[in-house]
C-alpha cells in the first residue's frame, strides 16, 4: 500500500499577534458595529495567539482590487509552494525530477496556467510529469489531495506523487464587507503551505538526507484508505460568494452543531470498513477550524481533550490556514509522538459542500 514518505511546511514572512489583529478589526469595523467591543470578543475566544501572512499588516489599511489580490496570491503561492516542495523532497533524498505526479491544492486564489505549472517550470521537473490542480474544497482540500495521491500511487505502485497545498486567506479579505462573518473570518484565518510525498509500494526508496527530520524516523507511515462524504442540503454552510471585488467568505454558525450530529457515525462507519473502532486510534489528526469546532469533535468522537493538544497548539500558533492546516497538525503529532509500528491514526477535515474527508494511516 502507498506510504507517506515525507512532508514539509512553510510559512510566509509576516507574523501578527491576535492583539494586533484585534486592534485592526476594531478600527476597520467600528463604523458598522456601534457596540464593536462586544463583537471583538471573538478574537479573545478564538484561542489563537499569532498568525502568519504573506502581506504586512499595513496592507489591510486600504482596499485592493481582485486582480491585485489574485496576483499576490499567484506570486506567493508559487514561492511558498516551491519552498515546501523542495524541503519535502530533500528530506526523502530526492530531486524534483523524481516526481511522477504533482497535485496542487488551494481555494484562496486562481491561476491559468495553474500554480502547479509554475512549480514544474521553476523546479525543472520532468516535462512529462502528470499534474492535477484541485480547487474549491476549502479546508477539506488537504486530505482530499492526499486521497488523490493515495489513489494514484495505488494504481501506479512504482511511482511517486507530490502533493503541494498553499492557502493565502489574507489576500481574500473583503474591505467593503461589514458583515459579522467577515469580522469572524478576520479573527481566524491565515496563510501557509505544505508538501507531502506519497510513494507506491514498489518504489525503490533511498535513505533520507536527515533521518530525524522525516516520518521515516519512526518507520514508514502507510495510507490504509480514505473516504469522502457530502451531506445533502448543506451547501449554504461554507464556501465563497463570488462578488465584484473577489471572494467573500461564507460559513455558518451551525457548523459545530453539525459536527456533533454527524461526525461520530461518519467516522465510525469509515473505520468499521477496516474492522476498527474509535478506540483503536492512537492519534486524531483533526483540522482546527476553530475552538468551537475542536470542542464539537471532542464531544462527537468522545476524545479526551488532552489527546487533541497538538490540534489546539497549531490553532494557537498559526490560526486556520484552510487546507494546509491539517499537515501542520500532522507535523505536530509527529514531533510529539509519532505513530509506532501497527498504531493507527485518523486524519479528518471539513469543507464546502458541506463535506468531510477522512484518511486512515498506520505506523
Amino acid at each position: 500500500m502507498p506510504v507517506l514518505r515525507s512532508f514539509a511546511t512553510a510559512l510566509p514572512p509576516h507574523m501578527v499577534t491576535q492583539a494586533e489583529a484585534r486592534a485592526f478589526a476594531r478600527q476597520h469595523f467600528a463604523p458598522a458595529f456601534p457596540e464593536i467591543d462586544r463583537y471583538l470578543t471573538v478574537f479573545d475566544h478564538a484561542e489563537i495567539d499569532s498568525r502568519s501572512l504573506v502581506v504586512p499588516p499595513e496592507w489591510f489599511l486600504q482596499p485592493h482590487s481582485f486582480g491585485e489580490c489574485n496576483n499576490t496570491f499567484i506570486e506567493w503561492a508559487v514561492q511558498l509552494g516551491e519552498t515546501a516542495a523542495r524541503e519535502c523532497l530533500e528530506q526523502a533524498g530526492l530531486t524534483p525530477q523524481d516526481v511522477d505526479h504533482l497535485i496542487f491544492v488551494s481555494t484562496t486564489g486562481m491561476a491559468a496556467p495553474s500554480v502547479d505549472a509554475h512549480l514544474i517550470n521553476r523546479m525543472a521537473m520532468n516535462r512529462h510529469i502528470r499534474r492535477t490542480p484541485v480547487w474549491g474544497l476549502g479546508c477539506a482540500g488537504g486530505v482530499a489531495g492526499l486521497s488523490r495521491a493515495y489513489e494514484y500511487t495505488t494504481a501506479f505502485p512504482d511511482q511517486r506523487a507530490l502533493l503541494v497545498s498553499v492557502e493565502l486567506c489574507s489576500v481574500t479579505f473583503q474591505w467593503n464587507d461589514d458583515s459579522k462573518r467577515n469580522l469572524i473570518a478576520a479573527s481566524l484565518f491565515s496563510d501557509g503551505a505544505a508538501a507531502v510525498l506519497v510513494e507506491g509500494d514498489r518504489v525503490a526508496r533511498q535513505a533520507p538526507v536527515d533521518l530525524a527530520a522525516t516520518t521515516e524516523a519512526a518507520g514508514p507511515v502507510s495510507i490504509i484508505g480514505t473516504q469522502s462524504t457530502l451531506w445533502p442540503d448543506t451547501m449554504h454552510m461554507m464556501g465563497w460568494d463570488m462578488v465584484d471585488t473577489g471572494m467573500r467568505v461564507v460559513f455558518s454558525s451551525r457548523i459545530p452543531a453539525l459536527v456533533q450530529e454527524v461526525m461520530r457515525d461518519t467516522v465510525s462507519g469509515f473505520l468499521a470498513t477496516y474492522g476498527l473502532t474509535l478506540d483503536d486510534m492512537s492519534a486524531f489528526v483533526l483540522h482546527p477550524g476553530g475552538a468551537k469546532v475542536i470542542k464539537a469533535y471532542e464531544s462527537a468522537l468522545g476524545v479526551d481533550p488532552e489527546r487533541l493538544a497538538p490540534v489546539r497548539e497549531v490553532l494557537r500558533r498559526h490560526g486556520n490556514m484552510s487546507a494546509v492546516t491539517i499537515f501542520f497538525v500532522y507535523e505536530e503529532f509527529t514531533r510529539r509522538a509519532p505513530l509506532g509500528p501497527g498504531e493507527y491514526g485518523l486524519l479528518a477535515v471539513l469543507g464546502p459542500g458541506f463535506s468531510c474527508e477522512l484518511a486512515l494511516v498506520r505506523g
